[in-house]
């Protein structure tokens, strides 16, 4: 029986890992085995309760308000004694974490063959998301097998010079996550008026704090002022960066709802319920498509071109004038409203983690 290692860290990790995991785990011939770095802990801790996986090693990693480099060097450390004491097979990790980066880099000290869920994302900006980007490219350089989500990622990925061969286009996990939770019962649990359109919000990427993310909140104000028919709900990420400039600038607008961070399930109940979202979150580009709705993305350039070549998502950074401008158009403009509603993913049909289970499969078995 092989060994594989599943590394998560965060919560959007933890919610692309864990098919591919219960996936895993329907295989006979593999011992799976899970790490959760807990680089995020309460909001890793709740998508893994959910999907009822207990990892087997926890790192407990996380510390207030830790730097990248602090992160790195322990990370490293303690991938270090854990793949010393596992001797795992093969690792997978998911995405563009500090979590993966050094997972991969780890790996290939420890002469480990590393799979990269999600691979070949790219905006070919390193400044863009930061450190993301920096972090992928890594992943990207070191990985065994490319669990690329679409078509575009695997052209970044030949672009690059990785050998055909070593890609496969699986779809992106995060529909299988989506698809295995929406047709549940979900319940939000906030108090909402189910007369007014509810706008969601969430907003938390490193390279907005300071100044690009007060212009957010003074658009997200103007919004609220100018429209007192809607509802705005930003869960707010505890980041400080973060939470203490929501709270100044929008805790006192009455139609605007400021919450801490929705789990997994009430979360998903949250986009069935939006009118549309406004996010610089890269799953929920992925997500939102998936149930009809619309996204203005508080980011200049995305990893994720497909849904915006769909025209379901729309790049509006984090200006204060453009994303006023394609909010109000939402509003009021019902063709415009439609044209971006129309439930089109272009991420998937929900089996992605069925293939990289059936790659692994195929790899062990010809290595018998």
């Amino acid at each position: 029986m092989k060994k594989i290692l599943c590394v998560v860290g965060t919560r959007p990790e933890a919610i692309k890992m864990a098919p591919v995991i219960l996936a895993l785990k329907n295989e006979p011939w593999v011992d799976v085995r899970v790490l959760a770095t807990a680089q995020h802990r309460h909001m890793l801790d709740q998508v893994m309760n959910f999907f009822g996986i207990d990892p087997d090693i926890d790192l407990n990693i996380m510390r207030p308000n830790q730097d990248l480099t602090t992160l790195t060097a322990r990370l490293m450390l303690e991938l270090d004694d854990v793949f010393l004491s596992e001797k795992p097979d093969a690792v997978l990790a998911q995405g563009d974490t500090t979590t993966v980066m050094t997972v991969a880099l780890a790996c290939f000290y420890h002469r480990i063959p590393f799979g990269h869920v999600e691979a070949g994302l790219r905006t070919w900006d390193m400044q863009n998301p930061f450190p993301e980007e920096m972090n992928r490219v890594i992943a990207g350089r070191l990985a065994q097998w490319h669990f690329a989500p679409t078509e575009s990622s695997r052209q970044n990925l030949l672009r690059e010079g990785i050998e055909d061969k070593d890609i496969v286009v699986t779809g992106n996990t995060v529909i299988d996550a989506l698809l295995m939770t929406a047709v549940k019962d979900l319940h939000l649990d906030i108090e909402l008026d189910d007369s007014s359109r509810l706008i969601l919000v969430t907003s938390h990427r490193r390279e907005n704090f300071g100044e690009p993310f007060r212009n957010i909140c003074r658009a997200l104000k103007t919004l609220a002022d100018n429209n007192p028919d809607i509802q705005i709900l930003y869960p707010v990420h505890p980041n400080p960066n973060v939470k203490d400039v929501a709270y100044e600038m929008l805790g006192t607008t009455t139609n605007i709802i400021l919450c801490e961070p929705l789990d997994y399930a009430p979360f998903i109940a949250a986009m069935k319920k939006a009118y549309f979202i406004i996010s610089d979150s890269g799953g929920v580009q992925e997500e939102a498509p998936a149930l009809g709705k619309p996204v203005l993305v508080l980011r200049d350039e995305t990893e994720r071109p497909e849904a915006v070549d769909c025209g379901v998502v729309k790049l509006v950074g984090p200006n204060y004038e453009r994303i006023l401008l394609e909010a109000q158009i939402l509003l009021d403009d019902e063709e415009a409203y439609k044209s971006m509603a129309r439930g089109v993913s272009p991420y998937g049909d929900g089996k992605g983690s069925e293939r990289i289970a059936t790659v692994l499969r195929d790899y062990f078995k010809s290595k018998l």
